[in-house]
């Protein structure tokens, strides 16, 4: 029996800088939002919105390696997932705030933790789910030839 745990292991890393360069542009959009003078709703939610978007599609593309078209659903699925991640982090952040804990990084760090782990989770068994692998998917491909004409 073979284990899956360097492929795991790789994906995870994959997730990781997936996340990176999500981040890098989305705080990119933020401070270019601030520079022209779109305020912090506007400018946080364009980062947010491109962040995400490019997430979404490194993710399926690279990081759990779903070929094809959009699976049905998908784009609600990661948004969801999304959605209860974010919820985790900022019930970190007021639990801290609760404690005594008032703008302590270390709070926004461990809120940050459980937000990637339940993104990661969500992504890898909610959201990537049903879809062949690249390989899969080559496979059948060039299993499949031309019909015979009969």
């Amino acid at each position: 029996m073979r284990s899956a745990l360097p492929s795991d292991v790789s994906r995870m890393l994959r997730f990781g800088a997936v996340g990176l360069l999500n981040t890098a542009l989305g705080y990119s959009l933020i401070l270019a939002g601030l520079t022209l003078g779109l305020g912090d709703i506007v400018s946080n939610a364009a980062g947010y919105a491109a962040g995400l978007t490019l997430g979404f599609f490194l993710n399926r593309q690279w990081t759990f390696a779903r070929a094809g078209g959009f699976r049905s659903g998908a784009v609600a699925r990661y948004a969801i997932t999304f959605i209860v991640a974010y919820g985790a982090n900022l019930s970190v952040v007021i639990a801290g705030m609760s404690a005594g804990f008032i703008e302590n990084p270390f709070v926004h760090l461990a809120g940050n933790c459980l937000y990637s782990v339940i993104f990661y989770l969500g992504s890898a068994r909610f959201v990537f789910v049903g879809g062949a692998d690249h390989a899969d998917a080559l496979a059948a491909t060039n299993a499949s030839g031309p019909e015979p004409q009969t």
